[in-house]
């Protein structure tokens, strides 16, 4: 398979052990161009963990990974060149409390893609723009919502224009107010075209949102589809254990949180 035919994602075998506890038991999983793929389960099921072996922040014990075609786990890869293509959003929002939202945006800019300040400053303020927060470019985090902290947090990924967007559980700190706000912008970056892993607990944005869902548990994926298949028909006992007690209507954390409609992306070139 050549470079260009790759899925953007593609993890084989991939194994994470901390001493004895295995937390990735042999994950098989692609992620293609363009594609949204949300990863639901419970808590200590392996999701978090596998977000981070993707980008290397935690090093699979084994497995292979590659990123648009290059393999992360080739002791020759040049790990920083293929993470720039990569943006990543934590669940604290790990902005720079002493500076600007304005200069969180540009600063990895200048100091690892050697952009001038008049080219990061555009950029940064194009991106702001995208998560409406054009109006917040001289504040500092401190003076911002969570809500508000999250979306920075995304324009600083976007702002060092990335192929590929992971989310780990990126609404899980905030309030259930401010959790819209965030996934409104995750939904309008799927229009754009961007491919997406995320890690959620927002079963609606899954629904509504993915491409895919898949469902962890212990450490191994226990099945995959459309989200209509697996959240609304799934095929494991598991998952239909762990859906009927997570989907409760009378919270925003089911299917009574932000409604999504119809995602309609734009072509990927």
């Amino acid at each position: 398979m050549t470079t260009a035919a790759r899925p953007a994602v593609e993890l084989r075998g991939l194994r994470k052990s901390f001493g004895r506890l295995d937390v990735l038991r042999g994950i098989d999983l692609e992620v293609g161009h363009g594609e949204v793929v949300c990863v639901i389960g419970p808590s200590g099921s392996g999701k978090s963990t596998l977000l981070r072996c993707v980008n290397l922040l935690e090093e699979p014990t084994a497995g292979q990974v590659w990123v648009d075609g290059v393999e992360l786990t080739d002791p020759d890869v040049e790990i920083d060149a293929v993470r720039r293509g990569i943006g990543m959003v934590f669940q604290s929002f790990n902005l720079f409390p002493h500076l600007t939202v304005s200069a969180n945006l540009t600063i990895a800019q200048r100091r690892v893609l050697r952009r001038g300040r008049a080219e990061a400053e555009r950029i940064a303020r194009a991106n702001l723009d995208r998560v409406g927060l054009t109006d917040k470019a001289d504040a500092f985090p401190a003076q911002l919502s969570g809500g508000q902290q999250q979306r920075a947090a995304i324009a600083r990924s976007l702002s060092m224009e990335p192929k590929l967007m992971l989310f780990d559980e990126p609404t899980s700190a905030l309030d259930p107010e401010l959790v819209g706000d965030v996934l409104t912008v995750m939904r309008g970056l799927a229009e754009e075209g961007m491919t997406m892993l995320v890690v959620t607990h927002e079963m609606a944005f899954a629904r509504e949102v993915a491409d895919r869902v898949v469902f962890m548990d212990g450490g191994v994926v226990v099945e995959q589809g459309p989200p209509r298949e697996v959240l609304g028909a799934p095929r494991h006992e598991r998952t239909r254990s762990f859906l009927s007690r997570i989907l409760d209507p009378t919270t925003s954390r089911g299917w009574g949180g932000p409604t999504f409609p119809p995602v309609v992306r734009r072509s990927v070139p």
